[in-house]
């Protein structure tokens, strides 16, 4: 009697996966149907059948959105709350009421640690190392897939490190600098490949500790330190592939980085706040730093942090209040930018990073 159970739940799944996916059609129309649907309904593709939950979370659900251009980037800020615990949270822009909204808790282990990394890589976001007052930095990494929002434990760094710089290049994750349990630490980097999961360290001994931003700027990694005590001058370094080693910056264009930094269509922006908040550009051709306009002091709460969509920059500062700057529209101008807003004056979260992820 088992056995013929067992049989026929078999036949049941098998009669499952042969199931068209929209009855009447064949899978490959309907998948052109599926993913059309905006990414906020996806949650409600998963609840109508497993098939369709299935579809949702293989890798050929995204790589067909990726093609067909139909990708939705949403933007996911981890933050320090009054009780100095880190939670995340996630902006959809295109959401009617663009109000930002409290994730999945994280990995419990993680919500105390500071000097935490954060990147997303493909549809997941990664959180990296950090340390506890009571801690050393640890190794440890954590994986959030998007698609079906769940925290799993990944591959460990290859070295414990905290307060260090992340970034993606060439489809690699970057843990660069930071400190950790030895002296080699600030002067090391390391990468992980996601095809063979697999971390690998490298060393440079113009990598400094104390790394405070960084981008991605024509395929290289730029990266900015503190103020030096005696020259007062920002030291920076860039990564050349190339060559697999780290240079120092040009000079000119790290005098004008004097706060966090975004590349939107390969032009470099930065948000000065040392008095109010002023948007700055780049001109690589005359190697010059214009003023692009101010932002209001009552929409911006500083320190803030940068991510772009297309040609609009998100500026998201205290209690997650964000400023929305469209740079194509925007002028050499001595007055105020005109923005949008997405006011979060009720808290006072202080904000670590921001990252965009699209599915």
């Amino acid at each position: 009697m088992e056995s013929l159970e067992g049989g026929s739940d078999g036949i049941s799944q098998m009669k499952q996966t042969q199931e068209p996916l929209i009855c009447g059609l064949p899978d490959d129309i309907a998948l052109f149907c599926l993913a059309r649907v905006p990414r906020e309904y996806h949650v409600v593709l998963k609840c109508v059948s497993r098939r369709w939950r299935d579809l949702v979370h293989r890798e050929e659900w995204h790589a067909y959105r990726r093609k067909q251009n139909l990708g939705e980037t949403w933007i996911y800020a981890l933050c320090r709350d009054k009780f100095e615990q880190i939670c995340c949270y996630v902006l959809d822009p295109n959401s009617l009421k663009r109000s930002w909204k409290r994730m999945l808790e994280l990995p419990s282990c993680s919500l105390r640690r500071k000097g935490i990394g954060f990147e997303v890589l493909g549809k997941k976001l990664y959180l990296m190392g950090g340390s506890r007052w009571s801690e050393d930095a640890t190794d440890e990494v954590y994986c959030y897939d998007a698609s079906n929002n769940t925290w799993t434990e990944a591959n460990p760094l290859s070295t414990a490190r905290c307060y260090f710089a992340c970034e993606v290049l060439d489809q690699k994750i970057y843990a660069i600098g930071g400190l950790g349990l030895n002296s080699s630490v600030p002067h090391s980097w390391e990468t992980y490949d996601p095809c063979t999961n697999n971390w690998n360290s490298y060393s440079d001994s113009n990598i400094i500790p104390e790394i405070e931003d960084s981008f991605v700027l024509d395929g290289k990694i730029y990266i900015r330190c503190g103020r030096s005590a005696v020259t007062s001058h920002v030291y920076a370094v860039v990564y050349e592939p190339s060559s697999g080693t780290w240079q120092h910056a040009d000079a000119e264009m790290v005098s004008g980085w004097q706060g966090p930094a975004v590349v939107v269509d390969g032009t470099l922006y930065v948000l000065d706040e040392s008095s109010g908040t002023r948007l700055m550009m780049w001109q690589k051709d005359i190697r010059e730093w214009v003023a692009i306009g101010r932002l209001s002091s009552l929409l911006t709460r500083p320190p803030c942090k940068l991510v772009a969509i297309g040609k609009s920059i998100y500026v998201t500062g205290k209690g997650r209040s964000t400023v929305v700057v469209d740079v194509s529209n925007a002028g050499n101008m001595e007055g105020m930018m005109v923005s949008s807003s997405i006011p979060e004056l009720s808290s006072n979260d202080e904000i670590i990073s921001c990252k965009c992820l699209a599915i």
